[in-house]
């Protein structure tokens, strides 16, 4: 895990830079870890955070840009995955864009293609994901999903990629301080809740409006922590990993196998469990009517504060250009 210094971006030109600089970083890492299977770079870390511009067509890249062939290079010409975050174009003109992350294998190729599904509101102008919570087969007997940021707050979106097989839950972020104990809190629940391992890295660092903790982290499908990076941009953090041993856990344990016994409850004192649907939000989900308690007494459900004249997509305004 790479904790990139934060990004200060103000056009195209310094996404260009920034692609560049990645590329060189996973030449180098995989150069002094020559046995190293895959790299992660945090979300922001080829389009930095600049609000005023982040959402125009300038700053979009499509997975067939020539800024993600680069990565693709990258990746193959170094024998190394690698996970990577851009901001892509919406597949419907005039809507908003998405935030996106793709894992690309040692060969070259996208092993998978996620868009943030749980976008940071009200500040994020990305619409939400349309693609679920894919999962991968990764290197060595692993099975990849990733998440973005917001998304590693939502147990139910780690459970999804548990249910769906993966035994690594990647989470890539930009958050500044301000939910630093929860981003550890969070990465731990996600890994015991679900008996696997979880792989988190964030931003380093300043860019004169905000800090980045970095704090990259490993934690263990019992929920203990393996490795922890500090504050520092560019540090590396490192973990060996052995994904049987999630598989083996899910398998052979009896005492907190949670995930399964979410749909087999109280196997003991009814054969095979009770299986029967017995959660309101998930029928409501399911049926188009979640509704909390207190839904109509929120205060804050879009981001009027933040963009009062709406979404602002296309070329973006020649006084921004510089």
């Amino acid at each position: 895990m790479i904790q990139y210094p934060v990004p200060i971006v103000s056009g195209p030109e310094d996404i260009e830079k920034n692609v560049a600089q990645i590329c060189r970083t996973v030449a180098n890492t995989k150069a002094g870890y020559p046995d190293l299977d895959i790299i992660v770079f945090p979300e922001y870390s080829t389009s930095g955070l600049n609000t005023k511009i982040w959402s125009y067509d300038e700053m979009l890249l499509t997975l067939d840009s020539k800024e993600v062939t680069q990565f693709r290079n990258a990746c193959r010409e170094n024998d190394v995955w690698g996970v990577f975050s851009i901001m892509e174009p919406n597949d419907t003109p005039g809507l908003a864009p998405y935030n996106t992350a793709i894992i690309i294998d040692n060969k070259g190729e996208t092993a998978l293609h996620y868009r943030k599904l749980q976008p940071w509101v009200p500040i994020e102008p990305w619409y939400p994901g349309d693609l679920g919570m894919p999962v991968c087969e990764g290197p060595k007997g692993s099975k990849l999903a990733v998440c973005i940021c917001h998304d590693g707050m939502f147990p139910e979106l780690a459970r999804e990629a548990a249910y769906k097989g993966a035994n690594i839950y990647i989470r890539i972020s930009g958050y500044s301080t301000q939910v630093n104990d929860q981003w550890i809190l969070t990465n731990q629940t996600n890994a015991w809740q679900n008996l696997m391992y979880s792989v988190s890295v964030n931003l380093a660092g300043y860019d004169n409006v905000f800090y980045y903790f970095g704090e990259g982290t490993v934690c263990n499908f019992d929920g203990n922590v393996i490795q922890q990076g500090q504050r520092n941009p560019w540090e590396i953090v490192t973990a060996e990993l052995f994904p049987k041993l999630v598989d083996q856990a899910r398998e052979n344990w009896a005492l907190e196998n949670n995930i399964y016994n979410l749909g087999a409850r109280g196997y003991v004192g009814k054969p095979g469990g009770e299986r029967e649907n017995y959660l309101t939000w998930v029928k409501d989900l399911a049926g188009g009517e979640y509704h909390v308690p207190w839904e109509d007494k929120i205060r804050i459900t879009d981001g009027w504060k933040y963009y009062p004249n709406g979404g602002q997509y296309g070329p973006m305004p020649e006084e921004l250009k510089n």
